[in-house]
């Protein structure tokens, strides 16, 4: 079975340290939710603009814009390419996404160390106040402003006491949302002289370690453990500085009502070589996944079992399923998209047999059949899927309007339309997913009859 090669993972990378303020190790979220992907970017914002900060002779205003090519804050997602769609995607989660933060060990957020919970200051607000991207000499940026408090957090000195020292090549090894939160929370403590963090109650580790508001469907305890942090604890431990391990305070010895996390620094030599800084999402493969109905979380999951470039494929394979049409809906796009990542698993690796050609045939002018490239049939169906978005964006804007509002409505009718969709129609990028999808078939129908997967490409506008 011919397979591509996996994404080429490098050797451990000089460090990118972030010195995150103690202030904003922990931020509970109000509204919204912010994905993995999110929260690596915010980090990249943060580290881009503390670098600029500490090379400026003083403190500037609270309205100032940090900037930087886009190119360099998408690279910590995994995007090979400048995603305007993923770049607007992500800065509208830090817009809209609002925190509380709060205090891991007592005085960390204002220097009445001996302060009450009902007498501390509490702060709530939005991760970015303003973002916009351009273009200049046709390269696309990003530029950024905080909040006051977070400009002033960000800016504290060198003060390391009030300094999480965080490396953003070992965060990115990270697979899920719950490990980043619950590492930048023990890197905090890997100095301790106590060696543990701050006791806590539980629904507050539950909210600190998630990616949204809980409200009234907060997940029990003991099955947030099972399903979150133990995965994480397992990924810390492994793939990181630190050894960590849950300790649950029980009241009377039965009932558990407080947890904290033993923390160790591991010896340079145990961690060595566990750092490859090469475990980020594509910004854009999550955009696709989602568009057929695949959260980002369940997206995360099946890339860490199967690895990106499978599980791109199988995406793939879904996309030219949707072009194709006259096929049933699929009512569970993820169910979907597994089984068939696991049914490659079930196939048996068949090596193909020697053969050796007669003595009597002269094998001199015979072409090696491995120095020929292979070109399977999907190869050829996203050729020509490719091709057909090509002619789709030549059409004149009223023709080519006319496919998406048909597109739509198909996807409506068939109760495929989501928020991502129609976000993306309003940013008019219709070329991608499942809306490009049906929009390529559509077209492909019109202009090219029935089986217009098999047709030519040569256009017919």
């Amino acid at each position: 079975m011919n397979s591509k090669p996996e994404k080429l993972v490098s050797a451990r990378l000089e460090p990118i340290e972030l010195r995150k303020p103690h202030e904003m190790i922990v931020m509970l979220p109000i509204t919204n939710r912010l994905t993995l992907t999110g929260r690596r970017i915010y980090n990249s914002l943060l580290q881009v603009s503390q670098l600029r900060l500490t090379s400026m002779s003083s403190m500037p205003p609270a309205n100032f814009v940090f900037e930087a090519p886009l190119i360099s804050i998408l690279r910590s997602t995994g995007s090979a390419g400048e995603d305007r769609t993923a770049a607007k995607r992500y800065l509208n989660e830090m817009l809209g996404f609002r925190v509380e933060w709060h205090a891991i060990a007592p005085g960390e957020i204002t220097k009445q160390a001996e302060a009450s919970e009902k007498t501390r200051p509490w702060h709530g607000l939005n991760l970015l106040s303003q973002v916009t991207i351009d273009v200049r000499n046709g390269e696309n940026w990003v530029s950024w402003a905080f909040p006051p408090l977070i400009m002033n957090a960000l800016s504290l000195g060198d003060d390391g006491a009030r300094w999480a020292q965080i490396d953003l090549n070992v965060l990115s090894s990270l697979s899920t949302y719950t490990s980043v939160a619950l590492y930048d929370i023990c890197a905090r403590f890997r100095d301790n002289p106590g060696g543990a963090t701050t006791k806590k109650p539980l629904n507050w580790w539950i909210d600190a370690l998630s990616q949204g508001p809980s409200g009234s469907e907060r997940r029990l305890w003991r099955k947030f453990k099972s399903e979150k942090i133990k995965i994480a604890v397992d990924e810390i431990n492994e793939l990181t500085d630190l050894e960590i391990e849950l300790f649950e305070d029980k009241k009377g010895g039965r009932a558990v009502v407080e947890a904290q996390f033993l923390v160790r620094r591991k010896q340079r030599s145990a961690q060595s070589s566990k750092f490859t800084g090469n475990a980020e999402v594509d910004a854009n493969l999550v955009l696709r996944a989602e568009t057929l109905g695949v959260r980002e979380s369940k997206l995360e999951s099946l890339l860490k079992e199967f690895g990106e470039v499978r599980v791109s494929e199988k995406i793939d394979a879904l996309e030219r399923r949707t072009a194709k049409g006259g096929l049933k809906a699929i009512e569970n796009t993820y169910a979907y998209l597994r089984s068939l990542l696991r049914h490659d698993d079930a196939k048996p690796e068949v090596e193909p047999e020697e053969s050796t050609p007669p003595p009597t045939a002269d094998t001199s002018l015979v072409p090696a059949v491995n120095a020929i490239p292979v070109r399977t049939q999907g190869d050829i169906d996203a050729e020509r899927i490719a091709a057909l978005k090509a002619e789709i964006l030549e059409l004149p804007a009223a023709r080519r309007q006319g496919y998406v509002d048909a597109a739509v409505r198909e996807l409506t009718e068939k109760r495929l339309l989501n928020a991502v969709i129609q976000r993306r129609v309003g940013q008019g990028d219709v070329l991608h997913g499942l809306l490009g999808s049906v929009i390529v078939r559509l077209y492909g129908i019109e202009a090219y009859g029935e089986e217009w997967m098999e047709a030519p490409p040569t256009s017919l506008i």
